[in-house]
């Protein structure tokens, strides 16, 4: 098994490219089949969303527009259960189609936060775009509408993902290797 060092951990690979691509194809074609004729806006949470945004949009075939949002709730491993909005929403979103994506939900915490800021500015539906979902962690009650992988409670990187802002590089996606 592939193992990559990120700062002071060791992780081994968990998700390949290949599944990466299927997972992001099949986000597409629910987008595609679902907002064909309403020029959707994706809203894409940074820093870890910004490679699985441009690899969906890539495959979206449809009219839509993306935009981006930062907001952070955590240090290192841990989430802080804190939600901090770095770049908030700027754009008029009242009687827009709105799809939030976002690399990976697991407690939900920072996108339960955003979805109430969204329905604040009334948009005609909001839906949720999630690359990885850890239904373990999950806190929330807010459905994942356009779902690529469900994952178990590990700390990934790559893909976007980081740790400590490391390792968003690897194409790949990897879990902390068991010692």
């Amino acid at each position: 098994m592939t193992k990559v060092q990120v700062r002071e951990l060791v992780f081994e690979k968990f998700i390949n490219s290949a599944e990466i691509d299927a997972a992001v194809q099949r986000v597409a074609d629910g987008i595609n089949r679902d907002y064909t004729g309403k020029n959707p806006l994706l809203l894409a949470i940074l820093n870890g969303a910004f490679i699985f945004a441009s690899d969906l949009m890539r495959k979206i075939t449809i009219p839509c527009e993306i935009s981006f949002v930062k907001y952070a709730s955590y240090s290192g491993t841990l989430t802080t259960s804190k939600v901090r909005e770095l770049i908030g929403v700027e754009e008029n979103l009242e009687g827009r189609y709105i799809i939030v994506v976002e690399d990976i939900v697991d407690t939900g915490i920072t996108m339960d936060k955003l979805l109430q800021e969204i329905r604040e500015k009334n948009p005609r539906d909001v839906k949720v775009a999630c690359f990885c979902f850890k239904p373990l962690a999950f806190k929330k009650s807010f459905p994942i509408d356009y779902l690529g992988l469900s994952i178990p409670n590990d700390f990934i990187v790559g893909y976007g993902l980081d740790y400590d802002g490391h390792g968003r590089n690897l194409p790949e996606i990897y879990k902390i290797a068991k010692s």
